[in-house]
């Protein structure tokens, strides 16, 4: 996967030519969310080809999930994250959509050969963010008084937060970003976590970072994956000029080393991977849900073979497994 150098030298045709339905059709969740990052995608053709910059070009097509109707109940008990992935690839393969515009994070490391990962365009701010009700001047999660109840749906976030603060009594918290802050707002919960890049997207000024060399954050968080059917060339040909290279391989990393470890939104598995200098660095996370036995490492090697060091690492991480830890890769 490459990154066209420059828009001047893509073919100069009418690229909704090769469309069945004459125009592109971005298929999503219809949280605020996931609207913002359609409208991204949008935004970014209409850039790469002045023929998607018609009104009638590029349709957004909001489908229903699973995951969204059911937000009364952690993802976990539900059949977890591919729950906000299944109807949208339906409608893709049903072909009522060229494109699935998925937050990276929610789409199985694993895709049926029906679909294509066709791009990763430049990645958000992948940190978490501690947004409290009552804000302090202190730093990081310091900030948290003794015995806090801070509300969560994501059990990497869960057991991160007992591994380094174990007084804090953790909440399940489900719904979209707006629906989380209001029971923040409503001061049902001290605090909660949410994805910078998410609250970037939407432009909430809200809540402060957490450094990932502490709070290390999902693999693939902030990234924006476009799925397509394979074989879909002109939806492929669309899309080449968004994926962005060091995105892609970073991704990549994060992916393959979930995937090798077979972890899930079940386990608590953070990854991040960072690109300098054509030396791709990967951290990787493994722990149990009450913040015990962590298990960490990290490796470091060419950029291009980012796919064969997240493999090799989430390998290490399942062979220093326990019998807890694997346990839970088998749930």
């Amino acid at each position: 996967m490459t990154q066209t150098s420059s828009i001047k030298d893509l073919p100069r045709r009418d690229p909704l030519l090769a469309l069945k339905a004459g125009r592109l059709r971005l298929g999503t969740r219809g949280s605020p969310l996931a609207l913002a990052q359609a409208r991204e995608i949008a935004e970014l053709l209409r850039t790469a080809w002045p023929a998607l910059a018609a009104p009638e070009a590029i349709e957004t097509v909001i489908v229903k999930t699973t995951g969204d109707r059911l937000c009364d109940r952690p993802l976990t008990d539900i059949g977890g994250k591919a729950l906000f992935a299944k109807e949208i690839e339906a409608a893709l393969l049903a072909e009522e959509i060229d494109v699935a515009v998925h937050s990276l994070k929610d789409l199985p490391t694993q895709l049926p050969e029906v679909f294509t990962l066709a791009a990763v365009p430049p990645r958000e701010d992948p940190r978490d963010s501690l947004i409290m009700a009552q804000p302090t001047d202190a730093e990081g999660l310091d900030a948290l008084p003794k015995g806090a109840v801070v509300g969560t749906c994501s059990p990497r976030r869960a057991a991160q937060l007992l591994m380094l603060r174990p007084d804090l009594s953790i909440v399940t918290l489900r719904g979209n970003v707006g629906t989380r802050l209001a029971t923040l707002k409503s001061g049902a919960i001290a605090a909660t976590l949410l994805g910078q890049a998410g609250l970037n997207r939407m432009g909430l000024a809200v809540g402060r970072p957490l450094s990932p060399s502490i709070f290390l954050p999902a693999a693939t968080q902030g990234a924006i994956g476009l799925e397509i059917r394979s074989g879909d060339a002109a939806s492929a040909e669309l899309l080449a000029p968004l994926n962005h290279r060091e995105s892609w391989l970073r991704s990549l990393a994060e992916r393959a080393c979930l995937a090798a470890l077979n972890g899930s939104c079940h386990t608590p598995v953070a990854a991040l991977a960072k690109v300098v200098e054509g030396q791709l660095r990967l951290d990787a996370l493994f722990l149990l849900p009450n913040g015990s036995a962590p298990l960490r490492r990290s490796c470091k090697g060419p950029a291009e073979q980012a796919e064969a060091l997240g493999r090799a690492l989430g390998e290490a991480l399942r062979s220093d497994a326990g019998p807890k830890h694997l346990a839970l890769l088998e749930d």
